[in-house]
């Protein structure tokens, strides 16, 4: 098993944008659209965009999708934005390729926008992108799973549950980790569902919620109730998985795997709801995002991109109680001290 690093997110991320902390940020409006405003990983983005915002003196104008896959509604408040002369846009895409010609228009008009967490496609569609790599996010939950298995990782009978149809996302990156983390050769890297290892019993989708999880995780039960490996987009619906698989008595002998980090999330870990769950930070990005729209705002500065990547990596950590050789992790109580939510 080859060693997967756990990138914290440490001082690169905290001394970044530092000189753009300064005060004079008189007249600055700034814009954050996120997927929806109910999942509490946006809702730690919001609080850490209003709580910088506050901090630097500019005005923020918050948007949402109704729910994740709501395109139409983010791309509305773009336009909205552009009208409201904001200096800058940061977002979380609900179509990655789809939004881009609102972007593009917002880029025109003289705003800088920032994705953050779910790259756009082409990235550089957006002037900066902050994130996690949710691509060795998914990896290191997959290694983890490979490991605890060991020898019967040959054999697993793997269910995946992913957020929706829309590819390419962030969403993608996470089950294409996931994968390769395992072992498994991929298809196409832009797309979920093309693979042909005889491992995957199916993909399902979960809207990323509780609800979804179950019902996802129902059908997968229904075409192979062996399955002894599942994959979750986020830790709503891997809950929601765990309670399918409580319901025929399975809760105690498969491995559910997660990505997020967020609060309820790690203390599932804990309480061996979810085997392993790969920590994103997410008021860090907001936070990162609204220092860089005040500095293009006062002097058309951008921050660098992490060496070797197209945008700036604002880290991921495995979390679990239940280490495996060669692939690094941090504790629960190391998890609930970073967590949000």
């Amino acid at each position: 098993m080859k060693t997967i690093k756990t990138a914290l997110y440490g001082a690169a991320a905290t001394i970044a944008l530092g000189t753009a902390a300064h005060a004079g940020s008189h007249g600055i409006t700034a814009c954050l659209i996120t997927k929806t405003d109910t999942n509490p990983f946006f809702v730690k983005m919001k609080e850490g965009a209003t709580a910088k915002a506050e901090e630097l003196g500019i005005t923020l104008k918050s948007f949402a999708g109704r729910l994740d896959g709501d395109h139409e509604t983010q791309v509305a408040a773009i336009e909205t934005c552009i009208a409201d002369g904001a200096k800058g846009i940061l977002l979380t895409a609900s179509d990655t390729s789809s939004i881009t010609p609102a972007v593009q228009q917002a880029r025109d008009a003289g705003l800088v926008v920032i994705a953050l967490d779910t790259p756009l496609d082409p990235a550089d569609a957006a002037d900066m992108t902050f994130a996690t790599d949710n691509f060795v996010a998914g990896e290191l939950i997959g290694a983890w799973a490979a490991a605890q298995l060991g020898d019967d990782a040959a054999k697993a009978k793997i269910g995946m549950l992913n957020i929706n149809v829309s590819q390419p996302t962030v969403g993608v990156l996470r089950n294409q980790g996931f994968l390769t983390g395992f072992g498994i050769d991929l298809g196409d890297p832009k797309k979920w569902g093309d693979e042909t290892d005889p491992r995957i019993v199916g993909n399902e989708v979960s809207d990323g919620n509780e609800e979804g999880g179950r019902k996802g995780m129902e059908n997968l039960l229904a075409i192979d109730s062996e399955i002894n490996v599942v994959y979750t987009i986020n830790e709503p619906a891997a809950a929601g998985a765990y309670e399918a698989l409580k319901a025929i008595g399975r809760e105690n002998d498969v491995l559910v795997v997660s990505v997020d980090g967020g609060c309820p999330g790690v203390q599932n870990v804990g309480d061996g709801v979810i085997g392993a769950t790969s920590q994103q930070y997410p008021l860090l990005m907001a936070s990162l995002g609204i220092e860089a729209i005040k500095a293009w705002a006062e002097d058309g500065t951008k921050p660098d991109n992490t060496p070797g990547k197209d945008f700036f990596d604002t880290g991921v950590a495995l979390i679990t109680d239940k280490p495996a050789e060669g692939v690094d992790s941090i504790s629960v109580a190391e998890g609930m001290d970073l967590c949000w939510g």
